[in-house]
């Protein structure tokens, strides 16, 4: 039985605690973190093993989780850089290259990169990997296979990172949920009714296409009859600036990330 360790106990380890409980794994799984309420919280959610010692917890992992938010990263590392023992290492954090996790701290960590959805806490969720080229085939193995407990795995190249992580954030769905249950209380149904007929138009329809059966441009020719009600409600969002303003949200979700890179 190998050991996974995760050092940070935020809202991304929660959702892959749950992911992996739900997913019955094998593997020990620990957690450090500086604040003892989330420890005690996290053991008795997941039945986990708890280690409010950094080092000690670093130095047991056969698999090593960084968890915590982006401008953490560089101290985190610092404060463990006298392990010895060789370790496969996955930084979660969003925005920081494998260069720069290399330099903060190499050898004996051999470094790859992982973007899990938090949806992974109901095992429906997507995560993006990529390694370095140097990596053994055998350490990328074993990264997908660990993220594939949780969902779905994809491999891009780093240069690609960014946009995906931009992209895939199950934010978009919530943002989208909340704005139109706004939109539909304000034309007179209740906020059940509003919810949930909103969460059909978002989750069921985006259902059907994920079944692999149907190509989007089908589903939205069928979806809105021309001189319909749909058809004009999605004429009315688009000459609203609804493109712009996604096309928007992705540039400046582009733009935090490419300052998280350079460290600002």
């Amino acid at each position: 039985m190998s050991t996974v360790v995760f050092l940070g106990g935020g809202r991304i380890t929660s959702a892959m605690l749950a992911g992996l409980r739900l997913a019955k794994v094998k593997d020990r799984l620990v957690v450090h973190d500086r604040n003892d309420g989330k420890l005690r919280a996290l053991k008795r959610l997941y039945h986990v093993d708890v280690e409010r010692d950094l080092l000690k917890a670093a130095s047991v992992a056969d698999l090593l989780i960084i968890a915590v938010r982006p401008d953490s990263v560089r101290d985190l590392l610092r404060s463990i850089e006298s392990i010895r023992r060789p370790t496969l290492a996955v930084s979660v954090a969003a925005g920081i290259p494998l260069r720069r996790l290399s330099k903060a701290l190499g050898a004996p960590l051999r470094w790859a990169r992982a973007m899990p959805s938090p949806v992974c806490r109901i095992g429906r969720g997507l995560t993006a990997v990529t390694f370095p080229a140097t990596l053994p085939r055998q350490d990328r193995k074993r990264i997908r296979n660990f993220f594939l407990n949780v969902g779905q795995v994809v491999e891009i190249p780093e240069t690609k990172f960014d946009a995906f992580t931009v992209t895939y954030s199950s934010s978009h769905g919530y943002h989208a949920l909340a704005t139109l249950a706004k939109a539909a209380q304000e034309a007179g149904l209740d906020r059940n009714t509003a919810l949930l007929a909103s969460a059909h138009a978002l989750a069921d329809g985006i259902t059907v296409w994920r079944d692999g059966k149907h190509l989007l441009k089908s589903l939205l020719e069928e979806a809105t009859t021309p001189g319909g009600i749909a058809e004009a409600t999605i004429r009315g969002m688009n000459s609203s600036g609804y493109r712009r303003a996604v096309q928007r949200g992705m540039r400046d979700g582009l733009r935090q990330a490419s300052l998280l890179a350079r460290g600002k």
